[in-house]
């Protein structure tokens, strides 16, 4: 449960943070150390979401943790980052699942435009599903 003291941070994952990772993986099946290896530590922008120090999520946040505003804030942060730190990125993207309401809001709430629906763009739980896709300009005033 998010209280007003919890501190929200943002950081970059590494190994040590497998058993973090595992807890608010969704799929039990991930070799995490693998993930976190060949995916996170070689992705030039990637940072977790910290709750008093602790990775809860990368953006997406685990269902302990849902409705607590902590997804929002985190996204927020980044937006405010990402084109300082980053001065040649002109688009930052959200892809949310189609039936995930709550993150299309979270996009939505942070001032991200929701510009359409990709059919059957990515396999979930082994079923193609569709992803909503959300844009952010570095032109854009954030809410």
């Amino acid at each position: 449960m998010k209280n007003e003291s919890d501190i929200i941070t943002l950081w970059l994952l590494d190994q040590t943070d497998v058993d973090d990772f595992m807890e608010w993986s969704l799929d039990e099946n991930v070799n995490a150390k693998r993930y976190i290896t060949k995916f996170i530590v070689t992705h030039p922008w990637f940072r977790a979401i910290c709750l008093n120090g602790k990775p809860i999520g990368y953006i997406s946040v685990s269902p302990d943790y849902w409705g607590k505003g902590i997804a929002t804030k985190a996204v927020k942060m980044v937006a405010a980052t990402i084109f300082v730190e980053w001065p040649h990125l002109v688009r930052l993207e959200g892809m949310v699942n189609i039936d995930n309401i709550r993150s299309q809001r979270v996009l939505e709430k942070v001032g991200f435009t929701r510009e359409g629906v990709l059919r059957k763009y990515y396999i979930f739980k082994r079923k193609l599903s569709d992803l909503v896709m959300f844009s952010l300009l570095s032109t854009n005033q954030l809410i």
